[in-house]
This record gives C-alpha cells, structure tokens and sequence, in this order.
C-alpha cells in the first residue's frame, strides 16, 4: 500500500492548489447538497453530511459556502438537482478504477468520462465489474512524529478502529465507515492533530506497475480527479520504490 498512500499524498497537496482555483470547493459544494439532501441538515444526526463538512473545513471552505450549500440540499434555496453515480472501470495494465460522481446531467458525464479511460489506454466497464474489489473505510493520515505506532494502535482499537498501517514518516488508521466519527473524535480528544482524514474506498488486493503503465494510469487519475463531475477516484495499483523513484526523477 505504500506506493499508493504515497499517491494519496500527493493528490492531497494537488488538491490545496486546486482549493486556490475554487475546484475544490465546487465539489464539496455538491457533496454536501447530496448529504443534506439524503439525510437532513443536521449533522449531528446525518453522518454523511457531516463527513462533508469536515472535508470542507479541511481546506479551509468559508462557513457562508457551507451553510449555502446545506440550504440547497434542504430545499431551502433553489439549486441544481445532483444524481450520485458510480462509475467503474480498468485503467493500463489491468488497474480497476472506481469513480464516484455528481452530476446534474448524465448524458454529458458519462460520455466525458469515457473518453478520458479511452484517452489513457483504459475501458469504462459495465456496472458491478470492479466496484466487489474495494472496500469502503474510514482512513485517518497523522503525523508519525506526534506518537508511537504502539500507543496509537491502542488508542484507535479503543475507538473501534480496524488497524494501523505506517509508512513514509505517517500512520493511517483504518476504520468502518460507522466508526469513522467516533475515532476522529478520539484522537482530537488525545491531542493529537489529524493531517487529514477521509471516506476511502481501499482495494482488497493491488497491482504492482511498471515505469511505462505507472505514468499512463496517473495520468488517468489525474484527469479524472480533474473533471468537475469526479467527486473521488479509487484504484488497485501500487507503485513498487524503484517506479517511484523513477517518476521523482
């Protein structure tokens, strides 16, 4: 995995740079209409929305933005109607890619997002044929230098937390979707500062690449993480040391 949480790492940092462009806050936008609009308004009862919130406040979205945006998935402003989508595919080398989108219009989505697999050497597939090779988790991303693995992996099984994976200088830890919350809560309770935490899809098992199809399949993450429509991407591939130090090169 430590190929592709180097990857996560990264699409992190691209992703405050987008922020400056408004990308980011796009969206956010949406994926707190879809929650609110799901769920209700209030967070504290609609874990969803208030996952949206958190990554809204991550990168640093105005409270005017977020409440506007809760508003319109209440009904309580006019606003566009977003249909949820899951979009699956394979990327070069056998990559499976799962894209979770938002739209307002299908008809111009799906078409776009084909010709961006098509444009990497990749496939958009049928509905169903990668989506059984993920699962959804909660992942945290904390420093390493704040605590030990050991005392972390303590307090997190305490919060219900699945497991602690360390590499690269940070700790990831793992968790169901409906633990998410609760361990978030227990770690800022422990004063420990979270870098980022997110609703992952994480791959049961990964594809190590090569130098030649490790370029192509970034090169379709990164432009489907560009496309407005394209809330988050998932994949099975691992990027070996000798690939990734040949892409840093």
């Amino acid at each position: 995995m430590a190929g592709h949480s180097h990857w996560a790492g990264i699409k992190h940092k691209k992703a405050l740079i987008d922020n400056k462009r408004g990308k980011v806050w796009s969206k956010l936008s949406k994926a707190i209409i879809i929650a609110a609009k799901m769920g209700g308004g209030d967070p504290d009862t609609n874990l969803r929305l208030r996952y949206a919130i958190n990554d809204a406040k991550a990168v640093s979205m105005p409270k005017d933005n977020i409440e506007r945006a809760v508003k319109k998935g209440c009904g309580e402003l006019e606003g566009n109607n977003f249909d949820e989508i899951l979009y699956e595919g394979y990327g070069p080398g056998g990559v499976a890619v799962l894209c979770e989108i938002l739209t307002d219009n299908r008809n111009r989505t799906a078409p776009e997002v084909r010709k961006i697999f098509e444009k990497s050497g990749g496939k958009l597939g049928a509905t169903g044929c990668v989506a059984w090779m993920f699962e959804r988790k909660g992942v945290v991303v904390i420093d390493g230098e704040q605590i030990e693995e050991e005392a972390l992996l303590e307090l997190a099984m305490e919060a219900g937390a699945e497991d602690v994976k360390t590499a690269d200088g940070k700790h990831e830890v793992i968790s169901d979707p409906d633990s998410f919350g609760s361990l978030q809560d227990a770690i800022k309770e422990a004063e420990i500062e979270i870098e980022r935490s997110e609703l992952r899809r994480i791959p049961n098992d990964t594809i190590d690449l090569d130098i030649v199809n490790a370029k192509k399949v970034l090169q379709l993450m990164d432009s489907l993480d560009d496309h407005d429509d394209v809330q988050k991407v998932a994949a099975n591939f691992n990027l070996p040391e000798e690939v990734m130090a040949q892409l840093e090169m």
